[in-house]
């Protein structure tokens, strides 16, 4: 049993306690908040022991084995390094980092300290995910794909009435690309690897984050249309092209149905059940890395491929970040 500790107290941190449990292979034994009161509250619905307003004596405890981290983006880099640097295993919500430099430096830290570092792209390990890679072949040559994630976010209001929430704000590494449009780029690069060029537009807020933008990821003799947005909603699938059917996905984050199509045939319901509890797959992957000791992992690539991708992004697209000034 996997002892872990939780850093961020907010809905995400439940879900994945309640995934974690659901797998029978890990056991929330520790919880970090900055107020006493908040940890101590946030404990009361779980058996759990242990509550610290210290990341420091959080890090050093032997009463852990891992962390889960759901802090803002920003501090996903120095927390990371802190707990690795103490020997636990670390599975960090996304995006892993702010930029490629970050994600880099954890990485290099997971390999010197012998432990795992996981990205929580729970897409990756959906059931319904996995079968649409198995499903690929059947659309022939690749030609098209267009992974689509727009969503009217539920804190723009506050953006507009003059608040400044974390998911605007460049103080915490969010905005569009790196909150909502991560899912689609993340699940090109599982499905595809590294493209051979990225092309990326945006729409800036006043507060320097993007509200929206479309990233075009090029592999040659195909290429990745992604559209992302937090300003609007959208109410199409994703789709990928090939010179022998399309294969249509609901929902990339949580691949919620799965349809092919071959050319000039009928639909074909391709969806495979999926727990209620999306992120429960990820939390089950994680543990098999830790229990099997696996420091070197597909997904430590990905997402170094994913941090690159994102930095170009904001390059191109003028989104700058005070983590990105940082030494």
């Amino acid at each position: 049993m996997i002892r872990f500790a939780i850093v961020g107290t907010n809905w995400i941190t439940r879900q994945f306690i309640d995934a974690a449990h659901e797998s029978g292979k890990m056991k929330l034994s520790a919880i970090y908040s900055r107020s006493q009161q908040q940890a101590e509250a946030f404990a009361a619905d779980y058996p759990c022991p242990l509550t610290f307003t210290s990341l420091e004596q959080m890090a050093a405890s032997d009463a852990i084995d891992a962390v889960y981290l759901a802090s803002p983006n920003a501090l996903h880099c120095e927390q990371a390094l802190l707990f690795m640097s103490h020997g636990k295993h670390v599975i960090c919500e996304k995006p892993l980092s702010s930029n490629l430099r970050e994600a880099e430096a954890m990485i290099a830290c997971a390999r010197d300290n012998k432990v795992v570092l996981f990205e929580a792209f729970k897409t990756a390990s959906l059931p319904t995910f996995l079968q649409l890679q198995k499903a690929l072949p059947q659309v022939g040559k690749l030609r098209k794909a267009m992974l689509n994630y727009c969503q009217y976010s539920s804190r723009y209001q506050r953006y507009l009435d003059g608040e400044n929430p974390n998911t605007f704000n460049p103080r915490w590494s969010n905005g569009s690309i790196m909150d909502i449009g991560y899912y689609c780029l993340a699940a090109a690069v599982t499905l595809w690897g590294e493209p051979q060029r990225v092309t990326a537009q945006a729409s800036l807020l006043a507060s320097g984050v993007d509200a929206h933008g479309v990233v075009v990821l090029g592999y040659g003799d195909f290429d990745v249309t992604i559209l992302h947005s937090k300003v609007s909603d959208s109410l199409i699938p994703s789709e990928i092209q090939g010179e022998a059917g399309s294969l249509v996905i609901e929902k990339i984050s949580e691949c919620q149905q799965l349809r092919f199509t071959p050319r000039g045939g009928e639909s074909q319901n391709l969806t495979q059940p999926q727990h209620i509890n999306s992120m429960l797959y990820e939390a089950e992957t994680f543990a098999q890395l830790v229990s099997q000791g696996l420091v070197e992992h597909p997904g430590l690539q990905a997402s170094r491929i994913t941090a690159a991708l994102l930095t170009e992004i904001r390059r191109q697209t003028g989104v700058v970040f005070p983590a990105d000034q940082a030494n």
